[in-house]
């Protein structure tokens, strides 16, 4: 029983002492977006398992072990997204979205799952923004995704990252260099984890991607992917880097990232914070210009990225940005009495319409009570009413931040709240430019 009030291991409550944050930090990825053409898409939690063997890779460690499957009712095998790629392109060719005009440019914010050993900045149930560009396949498209990237991680006041990018080439590149790495590994097989052995022959640059330490080391001095790259691979990556120097966005060019996923082609990059420990990793994103047509479309050129809100908001917080604190009660009504009560509710409504944030008592406390509950709320102003301020048709308002009382009436409460919010305001804003 006591499991029923406990979290699932690997998941988090997000309280609303902390949900501002994650809103304020999702609307400026979302409007950042914008900026660059990109509209929301909103895919399944959940696809046929297929999707993701398909597209994620049957050798990659995400398929093979961390997964959640399942069989529904119908007998169909059922897979929680553990990433939002592969459920975005099957949107996309299902819909026929190549069919409109192209690139096809979109963002996404949602919740992922992998079974994994939690730990710091890597969850069971974790949230991902990312986008996807569809139909681009020029240097310049790889540059603007970057570049988007960087500009969400600045807006959202991310400091100290830094970019590392590599081209891991085509499919005809990765034959010559999956040749170099399978001889490369054969003399050290005895060393390789039980797992690595077993990728050695399917796929051996997923041990470039091993967590274990001892093949951490060997892959320390393994060949790498960009000196195998072909003559169009290698001036795709010059013209990638010729545009980002263009954008004054700094990068160092990183030859071991390969990404854990197999739909990589080309530009894969990684955006790294040093403030979080061994999840250094942020932001990660490349091309897949195979992964339609391996999932049943035209070849078509397309790349993205994503990044882990839990991860970034363990950088703002270790980085202690300052974020706009969430907003408060405008107003709080306190009411003496039935009659009080009645009016309050009618002002309540009224003011809301209007779109201010009022409360006002539904507990039934007492005046001292609801005044206390009003300071808790960060209330900026209450009013009281009585017997005698239902009579006088007059109310005095109250700043709570500096204890001013100023008389409204109640028949135009609407329009002297905003003058005493804006007042406030202003004086607020006068205070600081003093103090800076």
């Amino acid at each position: 029983m006591a499991e029923i009030n406990r979290a699932v291991k690997g998941t988090n409550d997000i309280l609303p002492s902390d949900v501002y944050k994650w809103q304020f930090v999702e609307n400026k990825m979302l409007e950042t977006a914008a900026l660059f053409g990109f509209s929301e898409i909103r895919v399944p939690v959940f696809e046929h398992t297929e999707v993701f063997k398909r597209s994620v890779g049957d050798t990659t460690d995400v398929v093979q072990k961390e997964m959640y499957t399942f069989d529904d009712k119908g007998g169909r095998s059922i897979t929680l997204r553990p990433e939002l790629t592969a459920g975005v392109v099957r949107s996309v060719l299902e819909n026929g979205l190549t069919n409109g005009p192209l690139p096809l440019k979109v963002c996404y914010i949602g919740g992922c799952y992998r079974y994994e050993k939690p730990q710091a900045g890597r969850l069971r149930e974790f949230h991902q923004f990312g986008v996807e560009c569809v139909g681009a396949a020029a240097p310049s498209a790889d540059a603007e995704v970057i570049a988007l990237a960087k500009q969400v991680l600045d807006n959202i006041g991310i400091q100290k990252v830094s970019l590392e990018i590599n081209s891991i080439g085509c499919p005809e590149c990765r034959k010559k260099y999956q040749e170099a790495l399978k001889e490369y590994f054969r003399k050290n097989i005895d060393t390789l984890c039980a797992t690595c052995r077993d990728r050695l022959e399917r796929n051996p640059m997923r041990i470039l991607d091993c967590k274990s330490p001892v093949c951490k080391g060997l892959c320390e001095n393994a060949p790498v992917i960009i000196d195998y790259l072909c003559e169009d691979c290698e001036n795709h990556f010059k013209e990638v880097k010729k545009h980002l120097d263009s954008a004054e966005i700094k990068y160092t060019v990183n030859p071991k990232i390969v990404r854990g996923l197999d739909y990589y082609t080309r530009t894969v990059f990684e955006f790294v914070s040093g403030d979080i420990g061994a999840q250094s990793t942020v932001c990660g994103g490349g091309r897949y210009d195979g992964l339609i047509a391996q999932m049943g479309g035209q070849p078509t050129a397309s790349l993205g990225f994503a990044m882990g809100i839990e991860r970034l908001m363990m950088v703002l917080e270790a980085q202690k940005t300052e974020l706009p604190k969430r907003a408060g009660c405008d107003l709080y009504i306190a009411a003496m009495g039935n009659n009080a009560s009645l009016k309050a509710t009618a002002l309540c409504n009224d003011l809301r319409t209007d779109g201010f944030k009022v409360q006002t008592d539904i507990c039934n406390k007492g005046l001292k009570a609801q005044m206390k509950y009003a300071d808790k709320i960060g209330a900026g102003f209450t009013l009281v009413l009585g017997d005698n301020e239902l009579e006088s048709n007059k109310a005095n308002l109250k700043n709570m931040q500096t204890g001013e009382l100023c008389e409204v009436t109640l028949d135009n409460l609407a329009d002297q709240l905003f003058s005493a919010i804006n007042k406030n305001a202003l004086e607020n804003l006068a205070d600081s430019i003093i103090k800076e």
